[in-house]
């Protein structure tokens, strides 16, 4: 047998490279330490190479021109952008006139900056002042929308957790609530802003409720269903043993959930974030999101891109952190949690 090719159990004798392939693309079957890092990393990278390509190599896209030299073109300013079909048509007729033509770079819009503008941008964010009185430090923002993300999120957990725990164990608690939950989880959370100003104010509150609203009862929902996933033998063997409605619920159920409640709970906490913009865009100007649209006025989309940035590596490493103590204390689940 030839380092080529390898036996299988069967007897047949598979090429390696073919055998590479198919673990690569195994049904249900988790890939090599390396592969899976490999895979991460492009995951990335893909993105990040493309974008690179839109914004450094001219004749990809670049459908504006950079003047870098008016010529003869009255309202041509250097470090103009203009459209390349109007660059074009004044550049014709300066040439018909037999006067000096404007000269110019391919560029991309305004809305679209270079990864290394966006890179520099996410250093002066946090180093250089606001330039209106009008406008936050960027961390000023972000500590805003971490406290609304915060206390919204904590909020709807200790209620809407303990609610989806009885809807799963208990018919009584799921068709008591579970109905309305339906009905309401259709209804916007945007929808309740002006009402949530009007009771609690223009400050935090009606943010933190917009967030508690647009979770709570994703929430409830979720991990009812969650609940509802548990192994029927283990409660027959907790009766069997003596166990009584108390015991079941605090002593099988929750110890034999919450693995799978905690991986929701990452996932819910994915969705307050969504929520976060909404909620945002009511009461007083703060947060996040009015950092978002107050560079996007002054066109300053370096700063937006940057801002966008930071909530995503913000988001991921909370996850990561999140993930990283699941496997710490439920060591148990290890292959899961990191799967």
């Amino acid at each position: 047998m030839t380092a080529a090719t390898r036996k299988s159990e069967s007897g047949y004798v598979a090429p390696v490279a073919l055998q590479s392939r198919v673990a690569w693309f195994a049904v249900r079957k988790e890939l090599g330490p390396r592969p899976r890092l490999a895979l991460s990393v492009l995951s990335f990278a893909l993105p990040l190479l493309l974008w690179c390509a839109v914004s450094y190599i001219p004749w990809l896209w670049h459908p504006m021109m950079e003047i870098t030299d008016p010529g003869d073109v009255e309202y041509f300013r250097a470090g103009q952008l203009v459209e390349r079909e109007t660059f074009e048509r004044e550049a014709q007729a300066v040439v018909e006139g037999a006067g000096k033509l404007p000269t110019g770079n391919p560029a991309n819009p305004i809305y679209l900056p270079a990864p290394h503008q966006v890179a520099a941008a996410m250093y002066t964010a946090f180093t250089d002042p606001p330039q209106r009185r009008s406008e936050k430090w960027l961390h000023e923002s972000l500590g805003s929308s971490i406290q609304v993300i915060f206390w919204g999120f904590v909020l709807s957990s200790l209620i809407g957790v303990p609610l989806g725990i009885l809807c799963g164990t208990y018919d009584f608690f799921s068709r008591l609530w579970e109905p309305f939950v339906e009905f309401f989880r259709y209804l916007p959370a945007p929808a309740f802003g002006a009402l949530a100003v009007a009771i609690l104010g223009i400050h935090q509150a009606p943010k933190i409720a917009i967030v508690f609203i647009g979770t709570f009862f994703q929430q409830v929902l979720v991990v009812s269903n969650t609940t509802r996933k548990l192994d029927p033998a283990l409660l027959e063997a907790a009766q069997t043993l003596g166990a009584q409605r108390l015991s079941l619920l605090f002593r099988v159920v929750i110890p034999g959930i919450v693995t799978d409640l905690y991986r929701d709970m990452r996932i819910l906490l994915g969705w307050a974030w969504t929520y976060l913009i909404v909620a945002e865009l009511i009461g007083t100007s703060s947060g996040i999101t009015w950092f978002i649209t107050q560079q996007a006025r002054y066109k300053n989309f370096d700063n937006v891109f940057a801002a966008i940035l930071i909530i995503g590596v913000i988001g991921i490493t909370t996850d990561m952190v999140l993930a990283w103590l699941g496997r710490r204390i439920f060591p148990w689940q290890r292959g899961t949690a990191s799967a």
